[in-house]
């Protein structure tokens, strides 16, 4: 917790980032963040509690020029030259940018119409996330708000929500993490998880768990060793890799893609398991958890809730409906292996 208030400037042993944008978020602060951590510094602009702008001080314009060669191969490579041109050049230091040149950059390039002010705000989106990406890493440094900055009078492209860039950047870094230790590690867990799901289903059938998994097995004598999983997500891709993930002769996947039809199909299926994507139109994660404790077939069935968001009022909402787990996006096929073998049998 912050002891000091936002617009006070303090050096901290520990920064935490995450704590920090949800207070800006929450409290709809407008003005420009600026943390330093001795080497790099970093700016984020807010407006309402929106994100404007974001950016740090280490390769600006490698960053600006990567994006908008993805956006439009052909505006031209900068030099000095162009930065120039674009007005970028401090006055008293021809060799050095002014401040937040990138963003002054942007502006330059939508009033030439290099760029559409659309397309300026996709800039924007793609570069915040990579400024939030590193913000969020920091351990320590320290901070200070700022209410009045020099981008007041410049063209605004965007209105940012902060939760949900953050949570793409925290869903990038996961996916970093389960890739880093390498394929060996993964390969271990993985075949640790589904050995224990294999003893799991042995002791519960009492069969052995060279018979459990014999590809030769009749469909008949399988039939008594299915588990019924019915997978609640409105992205065919999510649906498509679960289904991929669960050995079909272990288990049977019910795929449901509309949430507000899920609650029918799951009744008539009777699945032994169920996992359920939390962001869904219509009717979100939570809803249909509750919905499915207060009926009688599914007070017991464990319910386990599949999500990007791993924050503490989202894992509370999760208690609150009675869900029995938290498997957070990206997930491989060990973790969702480890997940079902928790709860099922």
């Amino acid at each position: 917790m912050m002891t000091t208030p936002l617009g006070s400037y303090k050096l901290f042993h520990k920064l935490h980032p995450l704590s920090l944008l949800a207070q800006l978020s929450t409290r709809k602060v407008t003005g420009n963040l600026s943390v330093f951590t001795g080497l790099v510094s970093w700016s984020i602009y807010l407006e309402q509690g929106k994100l404007t702008y974001a950016t740090y001080s280490d390769k600006v314009f490698e960053r600006l020029e990567s994006q908008l060669q993805r956006l439009n191969q052909q505006i031209p490579a900068f030099n000095h030259a162009s930065y120039e041109q674009m007005g970028l050049v401090s006055e008293t230091n021809h060799n050095q940018l002014i401040a937040n040149a990138d963003y002054y950059a942007i502006c330059w390039l939508v009033k030439q119409e290099y760029i559409t002010p659309a397309q300026a705000g996709m800039l924007i989106e793609e570069l915040a996330k990579e400024v939030l990406e590193s913000f969020i890493c920091l351990k320590e440094g320290n901070y200070q708000l700022h209410a009045d900055h020099d981008l007041h009078d410049l063209p605004k492209f965007c209105n940012l929500e902060l939760q949900s860039i953050v949570e793409h950047c925290q869903k990038q870094l996961n996916y970093r993490e389960n890739i880093k230790p390498g394929i060996a590690s993964n390969n271990n867990s993985q075949t640790q998880a589904e050995n224990q799901l294999g003893e799991k289903y042995s002791k519960s059938k009492k069969i052995s768990p060279a018979k459990q998994i014999n590809p030769k097995n009749t469909q008949s004598s399988l039939s008594k060793e299915f588990y019924t999983i019915a997978c609640i997500d409105d992205s065919q891709a999510v649906l498509n890799s679960i289904q991929h993930f669960l050995d079909e002769q272990t288990f049977s996947v019910v795929m449901i893609n509309d949430p507000v039809k899920a609650l029918m199909q799951i009744i008539r299926s009777k699945p032994d398991l169920i996992l359920l994507d939390v962001e869904m139109p219509n009717l979100d994660g939570y809803e249909l958890c509750s919905l499915l404790r207060r009926h009688s077939s599914f007070k017991n069935t464990p319910i386990i809730m599949v999500t990007g968001r791993t924050g503490f009022i989202d894992k509370a909402k999760a208690k609150i409906v009675r869900s029995s787990g938290y498997l957070t996006k990206p997930f491989t096929r060990a973790d969702l292996l480890k997940m079902v073998s928790k709860h099922i049998g």
